[in-house]
């Protein structure tokens, strides 16, 4: 398997549909108004420092193991990309070569990793170039570190491939598909993303699907555009961005219930940008959440992502009559609540298009 390339469908490095802005002044945007202060813990009631301080323990601890095992990862894979075997140069070897359910785990890696967030390398338009052997490999890996994995999009035939892959492979594995939808494109992007996840679960029925993602940092990128990243998003302009997400999120449902199928519904966006409307009107919220782009330290990082997320995603939804299931759809850090790892390899395109740093955050290096 290699590692370069990926989809355009990676919201994380579309928060803009502007490509002049650099991914770090959009990152920071999604946290500029929650600024990790130390001092602030002091202001809480006595309560909720004991609770926070487990919540900060358990959380650093829970981020150096992620921690070893991203390096052990790392050593392993890019020992084994240095060097060929059996399967055609694949870096995982099968007992039978034409069976890839025969394939060998290696005993240092575990499943340690509630979910991890994944694109097939070359699933990015226009020049789709990925292919079903390398996204087998990949699930063949990823099978050995989780049970779990969201997409960001469709396109490329992605949603297939994957599904296809974990059919072969016959491995324990739940898929989030994804459709990165855009609003400035009059519907194109969603409704082609929606017809081939159809196909797809026509073809492949439900028993490997956790849901269908109905954007990736949807009110973000509007709000961008519109005026700002600091537009407000339950405003005026960020109201009109959701309507035109809830009719996505609605036909989407529409479309489940066509074809007989019950699957929850969700959209997933930066921690500071889920519009209440849009909450109201989904099974799950996933929120990318990055102390990284918030300017917090390494040794307060895993802190400020449990507060954070409790904060302004978890307690938010509570208060919703629908109660929306609340992940963190990409992080490094895990406190005990469903996550997506962000992320399983690098993606080299990403910083020869946008810079900074992102393109290179996957536990699998890109050589």
């Amino acid at each position: 398997m290699t590692a370069a390339g990926a989809s355009a469908h990676r919201g994380d490095a579309m928060y803009s549909q502007t490509a002049t802005q650099s991914l770090a002044d959009v990152h920071g945007a999604p946290y500029a108004d929650q600024s990790y202060k130390p001092g602030d813990w002091m202001e809480r009631s006595e309560s909720s420092k004991k609770r926070s301080k487990m919540i900060v323990i358990g959380s650093v601890v829970g981020l150096v193991i992620l921690i070893v095992v991203g390096v052990v990862v790392g050593v392993l894979v890019s020992k084994n990309k240095s060097s060929s075997d059996s399967n055609n140069g694949s870096t995982v070897k099968q007992t039978d070569p034409n069976d890839p359910s025969t394939f060998v785990k290696n005993p240092a890696l575990h499943q340690s990793f509630y979910g991890i967030a994944y694109t097939p390398e070359g699933s990015q338009l226009p020049d789709c170039g990925n292919s079903l052997k390398n996204v087998i490999t990949d699930i063949q890996l990823l099978s050995q570190l989780t049970t779990r994995i969201r997409l960001y999009g469709a396109d490329c035939n992605q949603s297939a491939l994957v599904l296809e892959a974990i059919k072969q492979t016959k491995v324990n594995m739940t898929v989030w598909l994804g459709n990165y939808n855009i609003a400035t494109d009059g519907g194109t992007a969603y409704t082609r993303q929606r017809d081939v996840i159809q196909n797809a679960i026509q073809t492949y029925g439900t028993d490997h699907i956790g849901g269908v993602t109905v954007g990736n940092e949807f009110m973000l990128n509007y709000l961008t555009a519109n005026g700002g990243s600091q537009t407000p998003v339950n405003g005026l302009v960020g109201d009109t961005g959701a309507d035109i997400l809830i009719a996505n999120i609605t036909d989407t449902r529409n479309m489940l219930s066509s074809m007989g199928v019950s699957l929850p519904v969700g959209t997933a966006d930066a921690g500071s940008y889920f519009n209440t409307k849009v909450l109201q009107s989904v099974d799950y919220g996933m929120a990318n959440v990055h102390p990284w782009f918030a300017n917090v330290s390494a040794e307060d990082a895993a802190g400020w992502t449990a507060s954070f997320f409790e904060t302004n995603n978890v307690n938010a939804a509570t208060l919703l009559s629908n109660d929306p299931k609340m992940y963190i759809a990409e992080t490094a850090n895990t406190n005990g609540t469903g996550y997506f790892f962000f992320e399983y390899f690098d993606e080299p395109w990403k910083d020869a298009q946008f810079g900074g740093v992102e393109g290179w955050w996957g536990l699998f290096t890109a050589k």
